[in-house]
């Protein structure tokens, strides 16, 4: 998988172990939102619809570093809303890294001026910068002029400061081949962040722009042309090449979102980040009281045209694993 050597490691122990004791079901990473309230309007995001009651609460350091202990996960992804709101977010993070995970702040940046004194560059830390396209794209995507320069002025100040920096862009059927690559040759080679994620849209229910999600065929045929002549290879991507190859069409895999949970004020979110069908009170009522069956593409019309990282990268990540060839393949890709 394309992440540093020591992560890598770290994680592939983690898999064997679990592997060896019998466990078919284990997370890998943790989608930990401990608010929902958001400082802009995306209108592909369905996470600020909440009530204004529930947009003012925020979740307790203890409660959060509970359930990632419940649930043992090697890594942890902070999300929301925008987590920077959160007034004891550094806390959280330095909490999670105590405890030897591996974090990933997911944030569109434009606190980081305000916030970054209270964070220290780790190996267990990293900037997830949210980035959908370049200027006109991402201001686009946000609903709001001026977003992408503050992203990058707040990017390039994380990297002075010696911090990892991520990057995050998700994928809409307003975008063509050469859109996703100007965007990830900026990040790549301009930016030069260490490494990048990119996904397609999922179609929030509750998102206020439902006319802009992509479809499975629309999804392969994007990323075929985008991944042509070598950018592929070039591209420091964030993923596992099974993936990447998954996005392509060149393989199809099940969902597997139990590996991928998301733990939010509401509790555990029942299948996945994506869909709200109920919450656990813990991780093994999740994975014990949840029909991880029914879920899926052709097995719930919610799920048709999903090929998002949280249900199918697991997958990719576990079949890497089982294979000496494809996990040789993902050591020559770090």
């Amino acid at each position: 998988m394309a992440m540093p050597l020591r992560q890598s490691l770290r994680v592939g122990g983690y898999v064997l172990r679990n592997k060896l004791a019998g466990r078919k079901k284990f997370p890998l990473i943790v989608e930990l939102e401990p608010l929902f309230a958001c400082n802009l309007a995306c209108a592909g995001c369905g996470k600020i619809q909440h009530p204004a009651s529930v947009l003012k609460q925020r979740m307790p350091v203890e409660q959060a570093v509970a359930a990632i202990r419940e649930c043992g996960a090697p890594m942890v992804s902070i999300a929301g809303g925008e987590p920077l709101m959160h007034p004891q977010i550094g806390e959280l993070v330095r909490e999670l890294i105590r405890m030897k995970r591996y974090v990933f702040l997911c944030t569109n940046a434009a606190l980081i001026p305000r916030k970054i004194d209270d964070f220290a560059p780790s190996r267990y830390f990293a900037w997830a910068v949210h980035i959908d396209g370049l200027r006109e794209r991402h201001d686009a995507s946000v609903c709001k002029e001026g977003v992408f320069d503050e992203a990058v002025a707040a990017i390039r100040m994380c990297q002075e400061r010696g911090f990892r920096v991520t990057t995050n862009t998700t994928v809409f059927n307003t975008d063509t081949p050469q859109t996703v690559i100007d965007v990830l040759d900026y990040l790549n080679d301009d930016l030069r962040v260490d490494q990048m994620m990119i996904s397609p849209a999922y179609a929030y229910e509750k998102a206020p722009d439902q006319d802009h999600f992509l479809g499975v065929q629309e999804t392969r045929s994007l990323f075929q042309k985008a991944f042509a002549g070598g950018n592929r290879k070039r591209w420091r991507f964030n993923h596992s090449p099974l993936f990447l190859d998954f996005l392509e069409g060149k393989v199809d895999f099940p969902c597997t979102a139990w590996a991928i949970p998301s733990y939010s004020l509401k509790g555990w979110q029942r299948p996945c980040y994506l869909m709200d069908d109920g919450y656990a009170q813990s991780y093994k009522e999740l994975l014990e009281e949840t029909d991880w069956d029914s879920y899926g593409r052709g097995r719930d019309d919610r799920c048709a045209n999903c090929m998002a990282h949280c249900g199918y990268e697991p997958t990719a990540v576990f079949a890497t694993m089982g294979s000496l060839k494809e996990s040789l393949r993902a050591v020559r890709s770090v």
